[in-house]
């Protein structure tokens, strides 16, 4: 049986060797637990590992056999970030009152990869209950889990809640990894992990079996180290689901995701609007440009477009106001297998193991624990509504006003922006955005990134020019070659 390549193999690299016999899933899911084993004590991606994976592979191998793949995931180790019910697994969050908390099912989007014969072989580390349990918290960090390290640079955050995810990728123990996000937190750890980060459309993918933080902002959706390979995860996430209606218009998006036809040409003739922002103090600029007159060698037109900066007043009321009903919602719905049933119950678990539990606090569950629904709801509606109309109205605004930038020019299909300023805009908007990397800084060879933004159900557009962005910039490398000093002797 041929070696494997596995750390730097793509989805569809393994689905062929698959094909071709060259090795199975059970051999695949081995080599995953080895470098796990070799590689993750350092870097703290995983929280647990799936006891039944070598068992899953073993099915997926017999399935490939008796009748073919099912999907181009047949067999091929995913993780999946730890605030997504599995069956048979805690869905903790990060935190030490939910380490005993075993959902009564699978959350829908974990149906969807089991139906494609994905093997799952781990839940990823987060940041404590997606980064909200508490203000100024560092991200990566959880009272149960530990604190995440970024692979490229052990002293930079991993950023966003969903750096488990994104260090589990940069490793190469599995090539893909689902994540999660209210606002940044897969855009922003795939930016500084040296990743592809995809956040969907809100409601393209099922947030049922999710636990949550706002539901009008939280997603989930893939990161990979390929264009390709995010596509190919999020072509099994999407599409309907009867309990989360925000899936109810999803159909028509992921019929063209499951269709969609990677061409690296298809910049050709493309109009992008490139947004002027304030200059990097910390030297990223250079690479950033370097990418986007990729784009233009691709042969884009490049219109710059202006943005406002847009306040965090209004979200940070926003998410106060959904998060305790949207936790009771989920907690109630675990079953049997729960440990705490409500926010209360948790906030309270937490204070009476301080020592344990509580090293940062839980500043943002006593506030939401604080709201008055009924009385502070006029003030909650008005500021999501404002939040709305900022910023999508602003990319709206953005993308219609550079179309006439030119005369006889037609409409701009996306923005294009920074990794660092990539994120929040789509975000509280609901639009879809994906970063892939752009480069690293000359001064320290930190990873830079590059988003493109797109207006919403436009997710396989977005990856087509994404992918074709790629292929003109290939400029990623794995983090033993930009950190070699962290990996000396693994």
């Amino acid at each position: 049986m041929s070696s494997i390549p596995y750390e730097s193999a793509t989805v569809a690299h393994l689905a062929a060797g698959l094909e071709r016999g060259e090795w199975t899933s059970r051999s695949l899911v081995e080599t995953s637990l080895a470098r796990i084993r070799r590689f993750d004590a350092g870097f703290g991606s995983v929280r647990c590992l799936a006891g039944d994976a070598l068992e899953q592979a073993e099915a997926s191998d017999e399935v490939r056999r008796r009748s073919g793949p099912r999907s181009p995931l047949e067999g091929v180790p995913i993780m999946v970030k730890d605030n997504i019910d599995m069956a048979g697994l805690p869905t903790t969050g990060g935190a030490l009152a939910l380490r005993s908390s075993v959902p009564a099912g699978d959350a829908h989007l974990i149906g969807r990869l089991r139906e494609a014969g994905a093997v799952i072989v781990a839940k990823t580390n987060l940041s404590e209950l997606a980064n909200f349990l508490t203000p100024d918290m560092p991200s990566g960090y959880s009272s149960l889990g530990g604190q995440v390290l970024n692979p490229y640079d052990t002293a930079l955050t991993p950023s966003g809640s969903s750096s488990g995810s994104a260090a589990a990728v940069a490793l190469g123990l599995v090539p893909v990894a689902v994540g999660t996000e209210t606002d940044g937190s897969i855009i922003s750890p795939a930016d500084h992990q040296s990743l592809v980060g995809c956040k969907p459309t809100l409601g393209l993918v099922s947030r049922h079996g999710i636990l949550p933080i706002a539901p009008s902002q939280d997603t989930a959706g893939p990161m990979a180290r390929t264009v390709a390979d995010a596509a190919a995860l999020l072509a099994v996430l999407a599409g309907p689901d009867e309990h989360d209606a925000a899936t109810s218009s999803s159909l028509d998006a992921a019929v063209a995701l499951a269709g969609l036809v990677l061409d690296p040409g298809a910049l050709a003739g493309v109009r992008l609007g490139v947004v002027t922002g304030q200059p990097d103090k910390a030297g990223r600029d250079a690479c950033y440009r370097e990418a986007v007159q990729a784009l233009r060698r691709a042969g884009a037109s490049l219109v710059e477009v202006s943005l406002p900066e847009v306040p965090g007043e209004d979200e940070g009321t926003v998410f106060h106001y959904e998060f305790a009903p949207a936790v009771d919602r989920y907690l109630a719905a675990v079953g049997p297998g729960g440990s705490v049933r409500s926010m209360a119950e948790l906030a309270a678990w937490n204070s009476a193991h301080a020592g344990e539990a509580l090293k940062f606090g839980q500043g943002h569950v006593e506030r939401a624990l604080a709201v008055d629904h009924a009385a502070e709801r006029p003030a909650y509606e008005a500021a999501r509504k404002r939040d709305v109309e900022a910023t999508a109205g602003a990319m709206e605004a953005a993308l219609a006003g550079g179309a006439g930038a030119v005369p006889g020019g037609g409409p701009l299909e996306a923005l294009v922006l920074p990794g660092r300023d990539g994120y929040t805009l789509a975000a509280r908007a609901g639009w879809p955005s994906v970063v892939i990397p752009a480069g690293y800084s000359a001064a320290d060879r930190r990873p830079v990134g590059m988003v493109l933004i797109g207006r919403p159900w436009t997710d396989a557009r977005l990856l087509a020019l994404a992918y074709a962005a790629e292929q003109a910039h290939p400029v990623r490398r794995p983090p033993w070659e930009i950190n070699p000093a962290a990996f000396r002797g693994l």
